[in-house]
């Protein structure tokens, strides 16, 4: 019984290693740059129809809201220099 148990183990060890012997690293381009496009992909996504063409407004989302919040924290903080007190709401600042 003992070694039906162990004999399962291993079994159901080497099955889940299976996916990690598919890739074995030896169609690198150079030392660390061993990406490949998956079979039917293109070699290159830019003009293909898998290329995303990110609109450059949802690419720019993410810097504005960065500078909103840096002048938000510039203002909390001309407040707590002001005022000795460190005020989480810029609301309640504009009205001081």
């Amino acid at each position: 019984m003992r070694t039906l148990i162990t004999a399962l183990a291993i079994g159901a060890g080497a099955l889940l290693a299976m996916p990690a012997q598919a890739y074995d690293g030896t169609k690198c381009k150079a030392a660390g740059n061993c990406w490949e496009a998956k079979p039917g992909f293109p070699e290159k996504i830019a003009g293909t129809k898998y290329d995303p063409k990110h609109d450059p407004k949802e690419l720019n989302k993410q810097s504005e809201s960065i500078k909103a919040m840096e002048e938000r924290n510039k203002k909390r903080i001309e407040a707590a220099k002001k005022t000795g007190k460190f005020e989480y709401d810029v609301t309640k600042l504009s009205s001081n």
